[in-house]
């Protein structure tokens, strides 16, 4: 293995620890790993993220299955779209030049760090998570522990597939910070299966965006298998951890981290 593999590998080992610390929205800090540690450009940088991160998700999204706690015809359901939308992403990645492209991700950065950041001190104050709406448009049944598919729950399922798909293709992001709020937002479903059936989606996303940057020559291997390599290992190595470390305040840690990373690359990227 060359320097510059085991490099990789370093680097997607950190991203996979970040990634169980933290939930699903820490596979984020993949793109500015990439970009900082290795010097790929925000083109080159997405799709190796996204293979990293979609397979870190898909170990995680197993252990959910494992445990009875993904939604999985949710999760299929936003996928399907999300995936439909990927190439779009991916084309306009490619019709925009670097700066706007790493500007924009810096700023979805910030958006995605900000909320990580106010739910952290919400949990600290006031010990839980901020009140759901009255009206949520996908419910359990009771009866069965299923989601009641309704029009209303389908439109709103459909959208978070809309926006994780463009998403993915256009900035190398797994959608975890968008899918998450979205099904807090949007079902009743616990915390712990919102993150599971999460990974799913982002794992199934990540897989054809992969697909469609590797049909269009797009997917640099040679650094994209050590990077993924290292993330799925820094997964399962952070998770033996998460349950002592894991909480707001590495949730807050974690959005500094992220609001650092937003303005080194935009000073990298204007300068």
């Amino acid at each position: 293995m060359t320097e510059h593999e085991l490099i990789g590998a370093g680097l997607g080992t950190i991203m996979g620890a970040v990634l169980a610390l933290t939930g699903a929205g820490g596979g984020i800090l993949a793109v500015p790993l990439l970009i900082f540690g290795l010097g790929l450009s925000m083109v080159e940088a997405a799709p190796v993220g996204l293979l990293a991160v979609g397979l870190a998700a898909a170990v995680g999204a197993l252990l959910g299955l494992r445990q009875g706690i993904v939604r999985y015809r949710a999760a299929l359901f936003i996928a399907s779209i999300g995936i439909c939308f990927t190439p779009l992403g991916l084309w306009l990645a490619h019709q925009l030049p670097n700066t706007p492209l790493a500007v924009g991700f810096s700023l979805m950065l910030v958006y995605a760090c900000t909320r990580i950041y106010r739910k952290a001190a919400h949990e600290l104050h006031h010990g839980k998570p901020p009140a759901r709406a009255d009206f949520l448009p996908c419910v359990l049944n009771p009866l069965e522990g299923r989601l009641r598919w309704t029009l209303p729950c389908a439109r709103s399922l459909a959208i978070t597939g809309v926006l994780s798909g463009l998403l993915s293709g256009l900035l190398g992001v797994g959608g975890g910070f968008v899918i998450i709020p979205a099904l807090t937002r949007y079902t009743d479903l616990d915390m712990k299966s919102i993150v599971a059936t999460s990974l799913a989606v982002i794992a199934l996303v990540s897989m054809g965006s992969v697909i469609s940057a590797s049909v269009s020559g797009l997917m640099h291997w040679a650094v994209g298998v050590p990077f993924a390599a290292g993330a799925v290992v820094g997964l399962i190595a952070g998770r033996q951890v998460a349950r002592f470390l894991a909480g707001p305040r590495l949730q807050q840690l974690f959005a500094m981290t992220g609001f650092v990373a937003a303005g080194l690359l935009i000073v990298k990227t204007l300068s």
